[in-house]
């Protein structure tokens, strides 16, 4: 039997996926987020439909269903001090919002561990890197101050790879997952921390959830690894495809992204996985591009990124500047990589002129 924890997450959409997961296996959760969401996720949870392999059509899976408890709150009706773990995920221009603010300032204070899901690493965890100087990252933030009182050691990262979306129609408490992957999690700088992240991930794995009378075991699991890089693996993939939905007016799918030139693509990706190697990681610490290549196959939408520049968003999350700027470190650059990061500058200037 498993040690029941206290987890609160910053962020209710992609973090309702992670919340469902660890209230399974039996962990109290708590949402932090708008107070729309709020009634929403205590009047009726939180609801994951997801593919299963092997059964027809999605499987719906229900919070209220789970052995632990799935609440939500605002901002200001959280004390970090009460949790065992705080997983960060919201997009990172939002910690720097009114209530975000305060409480992610609040998280550090108290020294619970943080474990991030944003695709976008927190400054105290890149500095975890041995190969990346910290300082010369921080113009890739939309507020590098908000993460100034973190101390890097109660800080982990975990890559965000489930693919999910909150489905137009329905309410803001169903989540769809497009690809069932795993939460891939690096271990804290300590043992005791670490040790919690490994008890968490026993316990997501045992869960076995009745679907129509039957016992089934349900994808996207947390994995964690003693390696740091491993999260990077990310890296790779959002600069192959996810960025590249972006285009100069218009925006295109995850799947036409990677798939209209192949070969620029793989280019793409092994250059960022090149660099990842020089900054510390091994080999196997990355995913091979073939595999990405094939899982790509079926997005068939554009990214969140590509689908919040082109909704008007002032700030996205600028994975795109940060590797960037990571192989400047080391004498890389990629001229695709500086398109790139030029589309993106230039539809974000056009979305800040309308918005002001």
């Amino acid at each position: 039997m498993h040690r029941k924890y206290r987890i609160l997450i910053m962020g209710a959409s992609y973090g309702s996926l992670l919340g469902t997961k660890l209230a399974l296996g039996g962990h109290d959760v708590t949402l932090v987020c708008l107070p729309a969401e709020v009634a929403a996720f205590n009047a009726n949870g939180a609801v994951i439909r997801m593919p299963v392999k092997g059964i027809e059509g999605l499987v719906e899976v229900d919070s209220r269903r789970a052995p632990g408890k799935l609440s939500a709150a605002g901002p200001a009706d959280v004390n970090p001090k009460d949790f065992d773990l705080v997983a960060l995920a919201m997009q990172e221009p939002q910690y720097r919002s009114t209530g975000a603010r305060e409480l992610l300032d609040a998280v550090a204070k108290a020294k619970v561990p943080a474990m991030s899901i944003m695709n976008m690493p927190p400054l105290p965890y890149l500095a975890r890197l041995p190969g990346v100087d910290v300082t010369a990252c921080r113009d890739c933030f939309a507020d590098a101050t908000v993460w100034d009182g973190f101390d890097p050691r109660y800080m982990t990262l975990c890559s965000p790879d489930p693919q999910a979306f909150r489905p137009a129609e329905e309410p803001v408490n169903v989540l769809q997952v497009r690809l069932p992957t795993n939460f891939k999690a690096a271990r804290f700088e300590s043992d005791a921390h670490t040790a919690m992240l490994r008890d968490l991930e026993a316990s997501v794995d045992m869960v076995r959830f009745n679907h129509k009378g039957q016992d089934i075991e349900l994808p996207v699991k947390l994995k964690v690894h003693e390696s740091v890089f491993v999260p990077l693996a990310k890296w790779a993939m959002l600069l192959a495809g996810n960025y590249r939905c972006i285009g100069d007016t218009e925006m295109r799918p995850i799947k036409d992204a990677v798939h209209a030139d192949l070969n620029q693509s793989r280019d793409i990706y092994n250059w960022v996985t090149r660099l990842c190697v020089m900054i510390g990681a091994k080999e196997s610490d990355m995913v091979p591009f073939e595999k990405y290549a094939a899982a790509a196959q079926g997005l068939g939408s554009p990214s969140s990124a590509a689908r919040a520049l082109f909704g008007g968003a002032p700030f996205i999350e600028r994975v795109d500047r940060l590797v960037r700027a990571v192989a400047a470190q080391h004498g890389m650059k990629h001229p695709e990589v500086d398109a790139i990061v030029a589309r993106v500058d230039a539809r974000l200037e056009t979305n800040r002129r309308k918005a002001a």
